[in-house]
């Protein structure tokens, strides 16, 4: 494994902004360019207009996020004319894409730094010579390297934290581009993760989050083999961790040793977030799933049968090319069916570069809108069922701070993930304490100490 390039050069410090867009992997990103540029002596600064290098982190999983950058992007002319000292750097997925990266020097030629996912761990040096040179630097790195170790992080949360185990993605749905912006498959070695899961026990850190596009697959790149269910049975030996969490699994690698392990792994929350993306068989074929409602339907049973009290979550495409008004009603039929705590619903939104932007039988923008406010109708009815489940009930709750809807009272996560608000005590705050569930609401619950 690679070590990270030791950079001491930076002539002025300074101060600097970062805006995030996309998934729990770029936040994970955006905490390394913070603590690699506070390694170096700059300031975080949460105002634009105060800083000196403005970072994008960009995503492209769905078209939105992309509007977003350019408006984003936009603004930032007016500052750059104010202060021509200012640098402004552009990263992340959506920097990946073939094109894409010119696209953005031609229409924004004020942009000082543009780089990949492949290559952010040289951020420093790049910054260092943009400084320097007085130059702009356009660098995307096609291919993958070795995975960067010990990276500073600068992280958001003083007691949970996200683990990257893996990198990359070999599953290639037609609908997603990440396989081709964060490159395949790559693991980390169970001892450089249990030793990031130790250090961060030792700064009073109560739980973590093992990230990865795919962590089902994890390990199937090391020699020796490692599973992921190994991998779990582990971290769950540390000593001083009392959560672990994982996303996102793939539900054509959810084995049985997998769920296993969660069921007798103490550490291990009973939370799973399991994207189906679909309902229909005939679409899951399409977009290249590698399972259909059946073996789907078969995983969940498992789950649900090994981990009773299991909070499942998941992810749905509403509109994908060919879906039928059919195809729609079996996924309706199949969230109400396996009665998600939650569910991410989206549009399906064409994505350049993948096999299904190439689809013919595109479905009309009105009907995705009508199918979605219907299914989203039905995910949050179930929700607040499965809410309204957990009034009267004591859950352990991790205090992660002061609600921001009421300072006079705690918030933290059940170890479900469930959202509560409750009457307690400050000095709980980073404790695991017990809540009694006084009232459920639609996307969180109420509570008070005991």
């Amino acid at each position: 494994m690679n070590e990270i390039l030791n950079t001491k050069d930076i002539n002025a410090i300074g101060e600097f902004f970062i805006e995030t867009w996309g998934c729990q992997m770029n936040e994970e990103d955006s905490e390394k360019l913070s603590g690699m540029l506070k390694k170096e002596g700059y300031i975080r600064t949460e105002e634009r207009e105060n800083a000196d290098v403005i970072i994008f982190n960009t995503c492209c999983v769905r078209e939105n996020a992309e509007l977003k950058v350019y408006g984003n992007l936009g603004i930032l002319k007016g500052l750059k004319s104010k202060n021509p000292n200012l640098i402004i750097a552009v990263t992340g997925c959506m920097m990946q894409q073939k094109g894409m990266a010119e696209t953005i020097k031609k229409k924004f030629p004020f942009v000082d730094i543009i780089i990949g996912t492949h290559n952010l761990h040289n951020f420093p040096n790049y910054l260092n010579e943009v400084k320097k040179k007085d130059t702009s630097i356009l660098k995307i790195q096609e291919k993958e390297d070795s995975i960067i170790e010990n990276m500073p992080i600068d992280r958001k949360n003083s007691m949970k934290a996200f683990v990257t185990i893996m990198y990359g993605c070999n599953n290639f749905c037609t609908y997603c581009i990440v396989p081709y912006v964060r490159g395949r498959e790559r693991s980390r070695t169970p001892e450089n993760i249990e030793d990031e899961i130790k250090k961060l026990i030792s700064e009073g850190y109560k739980e973590i989050t093992l990230l990865g596009q795919n962590v089902n697959s994890y390990g199937k790149d090391l020699e020796p083999k490692v599973t992921f269910a190994d991998l779990l049975e582990r971290v769950n030996t540390i000593d001083g961790l009392e959560r672990v969490r994982f996303m996102t699994s793939h539900p054509k690698d959810l084995t049985d040793d997998v769920i296993e392990a969660i069921a007798k792994c103490d550490k291990l929350c009973e939370q799973i977030h399991l994207p189906v993306q679909s309902g229909s068989s005939e679409i899951l074929k399409k977009m290249n799933r590698h399972y259909d409602r059946e073996k789907y339907l078969d995983v969940v049973s498992k789950i649900k049968k090994l981990i009773p009290n299991v909070a499942l979550s998941t992810d749905i495409i509403v509109g994908f090319p060919g879906e039928t008004e059919k195809d729609f009603e079996e996924t309706l039929s199949l969230v109400k069916e396996v009665e998600y705590d939650s569910a991410f619903t989206f549009l399906y939104s064409i994505r350049k570069g993948t096999p299904a932007a190439k689809f013919e039988d595109q479905v009309p923008e009105d009907v995705k809108h009508k199918r979605f406010n219907r299914l989203v109708e039905v995910v949050n009815e179930i929700s607040a069922k499965k809410n309204k489940a957990y009034e009267g009930k004591i859950e352990e709750v991790l205090v992660e701070g002061t609600s921001k809807n009421d300072e006079n009272k705690l918030m933290g996560r059940t170890r479900t993930g469930k959202l509560v608000n409750f009457i307690g005590d400050k000095d709980s705050i980073g404790k695991l304490v017990n809540v009694k569930i006084i009232k459920a609401n639609s996307f969180s619950l109420t509570g008070e100490e005991i």
